[in-house]
């Protein structure tokens, strides 16, 4: 019975922790790395054809990213997580495949001209749609028995629709053992989404950190705030863009601008439009309808019972196809844009930028957290100039952030979740922060609350019966931020490699089986071999 620590360790994206257990390996998020990457994550220690299950936090792509990856290697195991979060993954992965495979060819375009070879995205909207056939969703609160001596139970964390911290009971040889895996632990006092469960008991608690050495400033009026920006930027004939995350921060955004309209916030330009260019956003929206009445907090509820939609008011404009987009910026009126990606790494919030950060009347408002390395904390950071599809864009606009919008615990939010569990775990286990931030709050609980802690990096695992470790990796930081050029042929040969992996796990499964069908298949193999060996 172990755990090793994948990805996000004393870094924030690319959440992956691998945990075996009466001899079946699962893995807890199976997250893509966004934004700069610092430490070299050590490789999942197994084949994708062997692993068993992944279970899913939630539905952001630094939680699932590489999933369509893990199934065109192999992988054919079962991904648990709720209703909820299996509906945002069927849009969010094959949203990242589009992503990938819209850039390759834009990129394989200049390779062909320069004479370079071919480039391939790391999966496509097959192999999305091949691993949505694995979800098996489940209910908020319900034990389920994956296998003797492993259980699982899912309890809202509020930090997105959906989201979810996983409790796994794990016994092997008479020894039990409870790790609660936070996920990302949600700010209180959220519009629409419920505030984090509370768990009580856990002898291991993998935890995040994001915003584990700070606190978010006290409780705005977020509306009035908003609703002052907007004016503002309005008076001066200007747009107010902001950079949404499709899922979670946009139906919180369309939420404050309800507001706004129906509590008549603003002196002028009331009946203001709002576009959200996004197709993303408009699906997730969408699925945030389907699951209103078992994921909304109480406030949301009330507004149902009433009537009224809680993020839908006159004057909002939905984009879906190019044209419409570019429809937009062609339009001189004033008008707030919400548009994905929330970190300005993709989409089409980059086209939006670019026709309004070089004017100094517009505002490009962040309302949520910027990884290191993005374009968005390069802006927030006072970037002077950026580079948007070959051309060197000046920066006039006003670059602003509404602090205290977050989706994530602030460190108060975090000690209070973690003081909940009675008596003190065995093991704190601190991920998914900044290296600075790792060290800052796993010192914090260590020196004033008392707990056991460690920091991991990626590689170190540890035996969850007696506690010990096995082994403990030191982080090795990548030196070249280049990332490595997948090119067609090596990348195919990978693929026939998985399959050949995928070809083994299948023979183990079928040991013991009829003599006749265990011939059959052999006869099988063979033939595909004489065909192909040279």
């Amino acid at each position: 019975m172990k755990i090793l620590f994948i990805g996000a360790d004393h870094e924030v994206t690319g959440s992956c922790h691998y945990v075996e257990a009466n001899g079946k390996h699962i893995l807890v998020d199976c997250g893509m790395e966004q934004g700069e990457d610092i430490y070299e994550n050590y490789e999942i220690p197994i084949n994708p054809s062997d692993i068993d299950y992944v279970l899913l936090t939630h539905a952001h792509i630094d939680h699932t990213g590489l999933l369509p990856l893990m199934y065109a290697r192999g992988f054919r195991g079962t991904v648990i997580t709720t209703d909820a979060t299996r509906d945002l993954c069927d849009i969010m992965l094959r949203d990242s495949a589009h992503i990938q495979m819209f850039e390759a060819e834009w990129r394989n375009r200049k390779a062909k001209r320069a004479g370079q070879n071919e480039i391939v995205p790391l999966y496509d909207l097959a192999d999305v749609i091949g691993v949505m056939k694995l979800f098996h969703p489940c209910h908020y609160d319900e034990i389920l028995t994956l296998e003797e001596g492993i259980e699982v139970r899912f309890s809202d964390v509020g930090h997105l629709l959906g989201s979810a911290c996983i409790e796994l009971f794990l016994e092997e040889g008479g020894v039990k053992r409870t790790i609660v895996f936070s996920g990302d632990v949600g700010n209180i006092n959220q519009p629409l989404v419920k505030d984090p469960t509370y768990l009580t008991n856990a002898d291991y608690v993998v935890m995040e950190c994001t915003y584990g050495d700070r606190t978010h400033e006290k409780r705005i009026d977020y509306a009035g705030e908003l609703a002052d920006i907007i004016e503002e930027t309005f008076n001066q004939g200007g747009n107010v863009v902001i950079p949404c995350f499709a899922v979670g921060r946009t139906q919180e955004m369309l939420y404050f601008m309800r507001k706004i309209k129906e509590e008549r916030r603003m002196r002028r330009h009331l009946d203001f439009p709002v576009y959200v260019d996004s197709p993303l956003a408009v699906e997730a929206t969408n699925i945030f309808h389907k699951h209103m009445i078992n994921c909304l907090d109480e406030e949301g509820m009330e507004l149902i019972r009433r009537g009224i939609n809680p993020i839908g008011f006159p004057n909002l404009k939905i984009a879906v196809s190019s044209d419409e987009s570019k429809h937009i910026n062609a339009n001189y009126e004033s008008k707030v844009i919400l548009s994905a990606s929330g970190m300005c790494e993709a989409g089409r919030i980059r086209h939006h930028l670019k026709h309004n950060l070089w004017r100094k009347e517009c505002t490009v408002l962040f309302v949520g957290y910027q990884a290191v390395g993005t374009l968005g904390r390069r802006l927030l950071d006072g970037a002077e100039n950026v580079n948007l599809f070959g051309e060197t864009i000046e920066v006039q606009a006003s670059i602003r952030k509404l602090d205290g919008i977050s989706g994530h615990a602030d460190q108060q939010g975090l000690i209070e979740w973690v003081k909940a569990f009675k008596p003190k775990p065995k093991c704190i286990f601190i991920v998914h922060g900044e290296d600075n931030v790792c060290n800052v709050f796993a010192n914090l609980l260590t020196k004033d609350y008392g707990y056991k802690v460690a920091a991991p990096y990626s590689g170190t695992s540890y035996d969850l019966i007696t506690g010990e470790v096995i082994n403990e990796a030191s982080g090795k930081k990548i030196i070249s931020q280049i990332p490595e050029v997948k090119k067609t042929p090596k990348a195919v040969y990978a693929r026939l490699i998985a399959a050949g992996q995928r070809l083994a796990t299948v023979i183990r499964h079928n040991e013991g089986g009829a003599n006749k069908d265990l011939a059959k298949f052999a006869d099988q193999i063979n033939a595909l071999c004489d065909k192909w060996d040279r």
